[in-house]
């Protein structure tokens, strides 16, 4: 019949035994397991720092990035504070910063505070702070700018003018009096 001491009742049991295997130390006789096994040392970590691009002096804000191959066509870019173009832009766009990349083409009217071009631009292009064209840039059309900075090697054609919105300091005639005798 059925046990009842055993079939109800929880059995003590006794802790499972482990079997390991132990391997002899590698080498020949006379040699001891330290000098055998050689610890390795630990890997080498490298880490990786992303690249940094040329940035203007505050990096807050929102940035909008055309990578490589990529075509934004007939758009109106606002709301935007830094443009990178890296692939091609046929757009309008009122902000602060652009960046035309190396590889990057910007077609259509921009009014912006800073434009760093190192790639193409062509239509219009008001920067009312500054403009700076590296020596990679191609820059066309009607150019308005603030200050601008030009590097050997640049290209910059079409109607270019200084934009100055202040108004002219009209400086009063001179007027010799006539001196009677």
């Amino acid at each position: 019949m059925l046990n009842r001491d055993t079939f109800f009742k929880k059995r003590e049991e006794q802790p499972a035994r482990r079997n390991v295997n132990v391997t002899p130390a590698l080498g020949g006789p006379g040699q001891s397991q330290d000098s055998a096994v050689k610890p390795t040392p630990p890997a080498r970590v490298e880490t990786v720092q992303p690249i940094e691009r040329n940035k203007p002096e505050s990096s807050g804000g929102s940035r909008l990035i055309v990578g490589p191959d990529i075509k934004l066509k007939g758009a109106e870019i606002t709301d935007c504070d830094t443009l990178v173009v890296e692939g091609t832009v046929e757009a309008s766009m009122d902000s602060r910063v652009v960046q035309i990349a190396e590889h990057g083409v910007f077609n259509g009217k921009v009014s912006i505070d800073i434009a760093e071009i190192r790639g193409r631009f062509e239509g219009e292009l008001t920067a009312r702070d500054q403009l700076i064209i590296y020596a990679s840039g191609r820059v066309s059309g009607k150019i308005r700018y603030g200050k601008i900075k030009i590097e050997e090697g640049a290209e910059i054609c079409g109607d270019v003018a200084r934009n100055d919105t202040r108004p002219l300091r009209s400086t009063p005639p001179i007027l010799k009096a006539a001196s009677s005798d």
